[in-house]
């Protein structure tokens, strides 16, 4: 018995076929994550690699849909769905300090490349270049979108 419903695995399959370049009916383990964040799970890629490396310790296993599933299952009882806009948008008010929605960039620099999924300062600079003004502040709507929508 599937712990996912028939829809669901479904829309999970096709998530699958996407990422399936050869046209076998697999994909490259280490795709797994990049399969699971297309579903709108948000995990971390060392949850990630804890599933993936007792399937595939050497890096190289295809794997069928079938065997898919059970690193997604095991991958979405850990981590939450990706955040709402709302949500995501709450969580940086909390760097709002003045009240004016917007956030400094070294600060939210300082979180990015510090915590979790620890971004670059390469990356945070591509980040910030469409939002950031000429003071160092970031508005946290415009971050928000951005980041949501791509």
């Amino acid at each position: 018995m599937s712990v996912f419903s028939d829809l669901k695995i479904e829309e999970y399959r096709e998530a699958f076929q996407l990422f399936d370049t050869v046209g076998d009916g697999k994909i490259e383990c280490s795709e797994s994550g990049d399969v699971i964040r297309s579903l709108d799970f948000n995990p971390a890629s060392e949850e990630i690699k804890k599933v993936v490396i007792d399937i595939d310790p050497k890096g190289i296993k295809r794997i069928t849909f079938e065997e898919f599933l059970p690193i997604l299952h095991a991958v979405a009882q850990k981590c939450p769905k990706k955040p709402k806009p709302e949500e995501f948008f709450e969580g940086l008010k909390v760097f709002d300090k003045d009240g004016y929605g917007v956030v400094l960039s070294g600060e939210l620099r300082q979180v990015l490349t510090s915590l979790g999924d620890k971004l670059t300062d390469d990356e945070c600079d591509v980040l910030f270049r469409e939002v950031e003004d000429k003071k160092g502040r970031i508005n946290i709507e415009e971050f928000v979108k951005m980041v949501l929508s791509g």
